[in-house]
């Protein structure tokens, strides 16, 4: 059952990319050298590491994703990555446990359970693309322990407006 939670500003470094559904890889395949890249630097990650939709474009398949890592403090980017906040608000957020494929039936739960709550998203809508405020799928299980994407756990959550 989703609820609402109340989460302050969080830090993180990532990359973006435009992708589409069947080029996912281009973002999320930079998970780990993200996470490599802030070990060379003495820094663990501050939480489970995200992938954060700017803007989707469902019925033209184009999206923009940041694949990020959550920080302690924010650290000065290098090659094609930024440093970023995740914004301070109430979030609806919801937990799933199987494989990333299904998180499409939960993300559907989740829109219309906040629909009949009478809950507004921090997203604005242009031309046909869902511009999200903060959209988030933060991947709570370290694939190098679990490998198999059926015993995942994975949290969705969606800034209110």
């Amino acid at each position: 059952m989703p609820q609402i939670v109340e989460f302050p500003d969080r830090p993180y470094v990532g990359v973006r990319a435009t992708i589409t559904m069947t080029s996912f890889g281009v973002v999320g395949d930079r998970i780990g050298e993200l996470i490599g890249w802030l070990a060379e630097r003495g820094q663990a990650p501050a939480g489970a590491p995200f992938f954060r939709y700017d803007a989707i474009n469902m019925p033209e398949d184009r999206l923009v994703v940041a694949a990020g890592v959550p920080v302690t403090a924010p650290v000065e980017a290098e090659r094609d990555y930024f440093t970023a906040t995740l914004p301070a608000g109430r979030y609806v957020t919801t937990s799933h446990h199987g494989h990333p494929d299904q998180l499409a039936g939960v993300v559907t739960e989740m829109l219309k359970w906040a629909e009949d709550e009478g809950l507004t998203w921090d997203m604005t809508e242009k031309d046909g693309t869902e511009h999200w405020g903060a959209r988030l799928e933060l991947y709570k299980t370290d694939p190098r322990i679990e490998p198999d994407l059926n015993n995942w756990d994975i949290d969705l959550q969606f800034r209110l407006a």
